[in-house]
């Protein structure tokens, strides 16, 4: 038997206003509404709607042998809510049919396993929370940010109860090796390891439309041919962003077409099945562990972190922005909370990418800002009001307690001012009424009551 998982990552960050220097201090919120409702709107009429009544009625026709894998990060769920529960409902549907199985993630879509164990325990425990709440599922494998693995962020996923992980199947991590069996973690075994098929992968995500590939046009049938091209191999996991359907790949591209024809293609080949990584775990054993000392990714050529820390300014706004999380650990105002979770999603990080060359194209992916300098400045400007706030609840120094204890007293004076003036403002309004009624009336006033 050989299995096809199919996997899709649904994101949307919450992106920010232009945050002026000025603003500091002045004004703290942070958000570009009409920007994110409007992008939001547009991938859920060219991809989330249609996509999924296209999943739904190929599940039904099927009748069970058709199935995929999610993953949504909250921030995304956070605005199906605000800005399209229309997009929320058809995710629900999906997940009735009992065909479709959820994975967790970090809540914020953050790099937060590079730097914190505590906090990323916190922000997938509120995931898991978040899926289960809207789905009724409790995700048992693990896909983090981005498909950014290591050994130490597999042991800590299976430290948490999760069963399995999504990662790249990089060829400087795989070698001879092929991503199309099952793996396992090199530190704790009983973690399974799905390795995404990279090329197959990309060849519907990123070339499907291409022209001038040597492969163009991409057909359900050259597609299983593939699959089918070496007995020995177990599990195709395809894995790429949900908005390759109707986004990346627009729908006069014929993709929505592909996906509609490519069950029958595959069910025509009788040892082949659809599985979801819950399945796939179950149904095949590992061939052997797999060795990643330093975090890769799925991203760009280089599979690794720099689409996000590949430069000194994303270094230096990812390093401020985590050297808070002690601090933060301590403030349980919600305003504060949910500022601090979407400061964490990675496209800020990626942004701030001087990635022109190759990957320059898939980096300007509704990209706000004219360049990655401006996105770092930006981005400095909130983390700086932000840091303002912080200190309100959670001074850094004694110096800063001392100062937050004086601006209270200067608030209350000002306060007290404003009292004092809005009082004085009432009486002379209050005597200035009183002496023009009893103000004598002149001569000519007399007379004319005279006559």
């Amino acid at each position: 038997m050989k299995a096809i998982c199919f996997y899709f990552q649904v994101h949307q960050p919450f992106r920010y206003r232009r945050y002026r220097f000025f603003d500091i201090g002045n004004d703290h919120y942070y958000y570009d509404d009409y920007a994110n409702e409007t992008i939001l709107r547009k991938v859920a009429d060219h991809c989330y709607l249609p996509v999924n009544k296209l999943m739904l009625e190929l599940i039904n026709k099927y009748k069970g042998k058709f199935k995929v894998a999610f993953s949504i990060t909250g921030v995304a769920l956070e605005q199906f809510e605000m800005y399209a529960p229309e997009v929320l409902e058809s995710f629900q549907e999906l997940a009735k049919t009992g065909q479709v199985e959820f994975l967790a993630e970090t809540y914020s879509h953050s790099l937060v396993a590079l730097k914190s164990k505590s906090l990323f325990q916190e922000q997938v425990t509120k995931h898991c929370d978040a899926i289960q709440h809207y789905f009724g599922q409790r995700p048992t494998v693990f896909r983090n940010t981005e498909m950014v693995y290591s050994d130490d962020i597999g042991v800590a996923a299976a430290e948490m109860g999760f069963q399995a992980v999504l990662t790249e199947g990089a060829k400087h991590i795989l070698g001879w090796k092929s991503p199309n069996f099952l793996y396992c973690n090199a530190v704790n075994p009983r973690l399974k390891v799905l390795m995404r098929n990279y090329k197959l992968s990309d060849d519907m995500a990123f070339r499907f439309s291409n022209q001038a590939w040597n492969e163009y046009p991409l057909t359900p049938q050259k597609l299983v041919g593939w699959m089918n091209g070496d007995s020995n191999e177990e599990i195709f996991n395809l894995f790429m962003d949900y908005e390759t359907f109707g986004e990346h790949q627009s729908e006069k591209t014929g993709i929505f077409r592909f996906l509609e024809e490519l069950p029958d293609a595959v069910f025509k080949q009788k040892d082949f099945v659809f599985a979801t990584p819950s399945e796939i775990i179950e149904e095949f054993q590992p061939v052997s562990a797999v060795s990643v000392p330093h975090a890769i990714s799925w991203a760009d050529e280089e599979r690794d972190l720099t689409a996000w820390l590949g430069n000194e300014m994303q270094q230096e706004a990812f390093d401020k922005l985590y050297e808070l999380t002690d601090r933060m650990a301590k403030v349980d105002d919600p305003a504060l909370n949910k500022d601090w979770n979407f400061l964490q999603v990675s496209d800020h990080f990626y942004y701030m990418s001087t990635k022109f060359f190759s990957d320059g194209e898939v980096h300007n992916y509704f990209n706000p800002y004219e360049s990655p300098y401006e996105a770092f400045i930006n981005y400095m400007n909130v983390l700086s009001d932000f840091k303002l706030r912080l200190n309100t609840f959670v001074p850094e120094s004694e110096l800063e307690v001392r100062l937050a204890e004086l601006n209270k007293v200067l608030e209350e004076k000002e306060e007290k001012l404003k009292k004092y003036e809005s009082e004085i403002a009432r009486l002379q309004t209050r005597k200035k009424k009183k002496k023009t009624a009893t103000k004598p009336k002149t001569s000519s006033t007399k007379e004319k009551s005279k006559k």
